[in-house]
Formats: C-alpha cells, structure tokens, sequence
C-alpha cells in the first residue's frame, strides 16, 4: 500500500505546505548539498545492482529507499504542525517516478502531528516503535544536518549500518571541493605515487577518493598506508570525512563572518519592551562569543587531523596517519553535530535576512525569536565541550 497516496489529514498537510519543493525536485537532484539533502533516489538509479546496495539497505521498505531525505527549515504557517517550537524539521519526499523526478512526488515531514497515523497506514502495523525504518527516521530527525560522514556514526552507534553506497559527498559539493582537496590530497599522493601524479594526474586521483571511486590505481597509496583493502576502504572514507569538514570549516568561517557583522549592526524596525530591549541588548555580544567558540572548537578538532596528515607528507611517517583513519570516526559526531548546528544559523540568517530586506524589517520581537532559536542550538556545542571537559 503507498501510503503516500492516501489523504490523511497529515501528508494532505505535507503536501500542501511544500509543494514547492515536491514540483523543484529535478533541481533538488542536480544541486543537493550534501548537509541538507541525502537523495536516496539518485543513489537508486546509481548502485541499485550493487552487492552492498542490497545487502544493507538503507530502509527495509523498497519504496521508502528510493525516498528524498530534506533538512527543511520550517515555514511560519508549517510550524503549527509541532506541538513544540521547531524551526528545522526531516522531510521524507517520496518521487512518483525515480527517474524522472521533474513529476514531483510527495512528502510529510517527521514527527509533525498525525506521523505516527500516517507509519500506522504506511507499514499496517500498530506497534510502530519496533519498525526499523521508523526508527532510522527519528534517529535523523535528532541530528542537525545531513552529512554522510554524522549520519553514518549516528546510525553506527544506534545498531544500524547501511553500505557505503548510501553514504556519499553529493556530486555537486564533489565539484566544489575539487580545487580545495586537491592541494590537500596532492602531497599525500605524491609521497605514495612519485613526482609524475601531480597536476592533472592528481586531480584525477583527487575526484577518485572524493567519489568514492576506488581502484588499483590507489594501490600504491594502500601500500604506504600498509593496510588491508577493507582498512583502506574504511581509511579513504574516514579521509574524505575530515577533508569534507574542513572544507566545511573553512565555508563556515565566511558564512559566520557575516552572522557576526549582522549580530553587531542589524537594528529591528518597531517597539518593544524594557525587557525584550535588554535582551537584545545582552544576547547580541553573547551569542557572538559562542559562535566564534564553537568555530574555534571545530577548528581544534581539525587540527588533530592536521597533525597525523603533516607527520605523513612532511617525515614519510605513515604510521600516524593510518592510525587516525582508522580511529577518526569517533570525531565524526562531535564534529559533524557543530558543524550542522553552524550551517543551521548561517543558512537561516541568509534567509531571513534577504527576506527582511526584500520586504521589511523584522520586528524586535521576530529578531528576538531568531536569536533564542541559535542560542537554544549553541547550547548542544557548549555542553558536548563541557561534558568532553569534564
């Protein structure tokens, strides 16, 4: 049964209020970033005759491995569809056709009201807390953005592990990173190849690891390495991990930049009261400090990596390296969960912001709101540091 035809109150809902991304899916597809989006569909047409594609799925459900995964930031008229404040919600859009997504599909985020009905319908069982699926889904739902690298150790740590297939850089952020990686991966490949791969040939190389395109071209770097061809699977997909977070940081760092500029010189249009006033008074310069802590916080994390990379092209000490491959995944959560947590507030900033100068200015009461929403998310960086302290 497709559930995902029927029309209870709660994907009628659904349906209506993102019906904008429903009928956008074709550019969802091509342009995905890979924090926001993991298109299940695409991964479909792509691995669906690979061993590990069927061995460990994703979802069980066939229909619900061929979904589109959206972190959405909610809508004023959607965040009635929680019963508490929420402002970025899962949402599960289900394509009419996996090849040819310019037909739309449909979609219900979440845990928004009548979820628990509509897996009831979906899956035709009662006790829905025992359906893997529904699980997997909740388990997103908790995190803050969607990288493969924090999915995978979140799943991990829950008793779920699907294959790799499922957990990938999106071919968009692939182009993107290209020209970063390369001056990062180029050293390492020349220490394992020779003068000859750099340049075009380790640009090559670069796309390969980025893509998760492993071959006996890589041979000689496992060799170096000297590990095992499923260490080095396991290596190369922890490698890419830390390159994708740095790349991350180092976006964030200008993402964030202009957050900080805002804090200090956006000034809300209407009245408000003593005690609102005093808040926005005290919460600018405090909110910035946690920012540019929680910034420093991923920073020193990276620099564990920095230091295993360095030891590697700089003495030819592979055994650091390899260590940390092996061992780095641990910090995929830590890192991962900041680094959304950042993404959160400088893709929401961006947004309201444009929409504050494309229309009018937000009200003391509408920026207050704002600012309490990235307070509330900085909380979870300051008490995994504090807890990390402890």
């Amino acid at each position: 049964m497709n559930a995902f035809s029927t029309n209870t109150a709660a994907t009628q809902t659904a349906q209506n209020a993102n019906n904008r991304d429903v009928r956008n899916l074709a550019n969802l597809g091509e342009r995905a970033s890979t924090s926001r989006v993991l298109n299940l569909s695409h991964i479909y047409l792509t691995s669906a005759r690979e061993k590990e594609y069927q061995l460990r799925p994703f979802f069980r459900d066939s229909q619900l491995n061929k979904c589109i995964l959206v972190k959405h930031t909610l809508r004023a008229n959607e965040r009635d569809l929680f019963g508490r404040t929420k402002r970025t919600a899962t949402k599960i859009i289900l394509p009419f056709d996996p090849n040819d997504l310019k037909l739309g599909g449909r979609s219900i985020l979440v845990n928004q009201m009548g979820f628990d009905g509509f897996c009831r319908s979906y899956f035709g069982i009662d006790d829905i807390m025992s359906i893997p699926d529904i699980q997997i889904l909740r388990l997103l739902d908790q995190l803050p953005s969607l990288d493969p690298f924090l999915v995978r150790e979140h799943l991990s740590r829950n008793g779920f592990k699907p294959g790799s297939c499922y957990l990938k850089i999106s071919p968009f952020d692939v182009q993107r990173m290209v020209g970063f990686a390369n001056a990062e991966i180029e050293r390492l490949v020349v220490t394992a190849f020779g003068e000859g791969f750099a340049g075009d040939a380790g640009v090559k190389l670069t796309g390969k690891i980025l893509a998760d395109e492993l071959d006996k071209e890589l041979a000689p770097l496992r060799r170096v390495l000297r590990m095992s061809e499923d260490e080095f699977s396991d290596g190369i997909f922890s490698w890419r991990g830390f390159l994708y977070f740095k790349w991350r940081h180092l976006e964030l760092q200008d993402e964030m930049r202009k957050v900080l500029e805002g804090l200090a010189t956006y000034q809300p249009q209407g009245s408000a009261d003593e005690a609102l006033k005093e808040y926005l008074r005290e919460v600018r310069p405090r909110l910035a400090r946690k920012i540019v802590d929680a910034i420093a916080n991923v920073g020193r994390t990276m620099a564990v990596y920095d230091q295993a990379y360095h030891a590697l092209v700089g003495g030819e000490n592979a055994g650091p390296f390899r260590r940390f491959l092996l061992d780095g995944p641990e910090l995929f959560f830590e890192l991962g969960e900041n680094i959304g947590i950042l993404s959160h507030i400088g893709s929401f900033w961006s947004y309201r912001m444009s929409q504050a100068l494309d229309h009018q200015r937000l009200t003391p009461m509408e920026y207050a709101d704002i600012l309490m929403d990235f307070e509330d998310s900085l909380a979870v960086v300051a008490r995994d540091e504090d807890e990390k302290q402890a």
